[in-house]
């Protein structure tokens, strides 16, 4: 797939692009209940999300690029608002499909995961000292849980 280009934010609050990967992106509405539902619940208001996945060399120039980091990651976040959420959040696929093969988990409950990581960094959360990494865990954890409750009343 080529590059896409990005809507106007007032036709779509969640949108989701792909940069030269493919893959079954399932429930997507029930994706998108989900993620205004966590903004919501930490009492913050939904400007924007872009969601862009990736290769993992794409998002390992934009590392180095923009943040100075020389390594591959799974998920890197940019903030364009304070006082709303509003942002990009870029995706490697490659890393999520490695991730879950490790973690011997689906595709499916990784990307979330990595999905929901990037919503957190945008609410304020962090993840570089350990009391930080433990929040977040302990809040994506909470969310995937959530999550899943939505998936299975749904099937």
């Amino acid at each position: 797939m080529s590059k896409t280009e990005f809507p106007l934010h007032e036709e779509e609050d969640i949108t989701y692009h792909f940069e030269d990967v493919e893959f079954e992106f399932l429930n997507k509405p029930i994706l998108n209940s989900w993620l205004k539902s966590t903004v919501s619940s930490k009492e913050k208001k939904l400007g924007f999300l872009n969601f862009i996945f990736c290769k993992d060399n794409y998002l390992h120039k934009m590392n180095v690029e923009y943040l100075n980091h020389d390594t591959l990651t799974d998920v890197i976040t940019f903030s364009y608002a304070d006082d709303r959420i509003e942002g990009d959040i870029f995706i490697s696929i490659d890393r999520v499909k490695e991730n879950a093969n490790d973690l011997d988990i689906s595709f499916d409950n990784e990307l979330h995961r990595v999905m929901i990581h990037g919503v957190l960094h945008l609410l304020g959360f962090k993840d570089k000292t350990k009391e930080d990494k433990a929040l977040m865990i302990k809040n994506e954890n909470e969310n995937l849980a959530i999550l899943n409750g939505i998936i299975l009343d749904k099937n």
